[in-house]
């Protein structure tokens, strides 16, 4: 068999693999082992599963290193396994569940249909994703919950890695929660921060930033950055916004921080950055959920980032390695 044969097989296996991960997440089968083995039969009543089925799963589970056996028909979560327990520190329960979850799981079946029409098939379906999280509060708590998982690795490199000694305000554009502003703003005491979203997200954001001790030092604003943003801050944060719009509603974004930014501001845009040679790479695997779920969102290359900039008169100067496939892409008015 071929590199290339190996390649397509592993791709399919890989659904088999995440379809047994989503069941240990949504059976929470992490939880239920936490405290020591357990046989299939135990486990079952626990989770409220059909005991045959479970242990065919259990199964996949023990191949992938995520439980292993601890005598007949007996089973204990492995060190690996134990991230999708609930209440670990960097636990991926929640994000395993909505990647999972109904609308997800039927943008990526239809990823087909999508690319047949260039309308996506989610969005057919379901509508726009924020209308459809803001209908189902615990999809979107999932939603949230995986975003904050996901930005751990380059929130904490933004921080570190990004010199923010001569900023006084940063507004976070679209900022959801405000976990990365917080971050940054903990980073930097002599900062402070506004963070910018629509109404429905700023109370939430409200009380998360009060939770971290920065309400004294960051105003939360309720807005739609398509007719402005807060103007005169020295910074603007765009984290995983741009990839959200084509590139005609990108530029409008973007003209809009230009119009708000002090003179001698800066955009910040946090995304993943694509390479332009045809090595694998996690931004064109996001590039597929982008398709999928979006009409018109799309992950881009440093070229491609570099043309929006010059529609909206800034100009690339920067781009950042943060992590986790991020890329940190700073641009300032041409």
């Amino acid at each position: 068999m071929s590199h290339s044969d190996d390649l397509l097989w592993e791709a399919v296996s890989g659904l088999s693999r995440f379809s047994a991960l989503l069941t240990m997440a949504e059976l929470g089968v992490a939880d239920h082992l936490a405290h020591g083995p357990s046989t299939t039969e135990e486990l079952a009543g626990r989770c409220g599963a059909h005991a045959p089925s479970l242990r065919r799963v259990l199964r996949e589970l023990t191949s992938m290193g995520l439980v292993r056996p601890a005598g007949a028909d007996r089973h204990d979560l492995t060190e690996r396994g134990a991230v999708l327990r609930s209440d670990a520190p960097d636990s991926i329960r929640s994000s395993i569940r909505m990647l999972g979850e109904e609308g997800f799981w039927y943008a990526m079946g239809n990823l087909p249909a999508t690319v047949r029409t260039g309308r996506s098939a989610f969005a057919a379906q379901f509508g726009n994703l924020y209308e459809h999280l803001a209908a189902r509060p615990e999809t979107s708590r999932l939603f949230n919950d995986y975003m904050r998982a996901r930005a751990v690795t380059f929130t904490e490199g933004l921080a570190k890695r990004y010199d923010f000694s001569q900023a006084g305000t940063m507004v976070d554009v679209a900022g959801g929660k405000g976990h990365i502003l917080a971050t940054v703003l903990h980073a930097n005491p002599g900062m402070r921060g506004v963070l910018f979203d629509l109404e429905h997200v700023a109370e939430g954001a409200r009380e998360s930033l009060a939770a971290e001790g920065l309400a004294g030092r960051c105003e939360v604003v309720a807005g739609d950055f398509f007719a402005g943003v807060p103007a005169g801050a020295d910074v603007y944060l765009l984290a995983s916004v741009l990839h959200n719009w084509g590139d005609d509603d990108a530029v409008r974004i973007l003209r809009n921080v230009r119009r708000a930014m002090a003179p001698a501001g800066r955009v910040l845009v946090l995304e993943v950055v694509l390479p332009d040679d045809g090595e694998p790479h996690l931004g064109k695997d996001l590039d597929m959920r982008m398709l999928a779920i979006f009409d018109g969102a799309v992950e881009r290359s440093r070229q491609e980032y570099a043309a929006l900039f010059d529609r909206s008169e800034l100009k690339l100067t920067n781009v950042i390695e943060l992590g986790a496939g991020a890329s940190l892409i700073e641009a300032v008015p041409s």
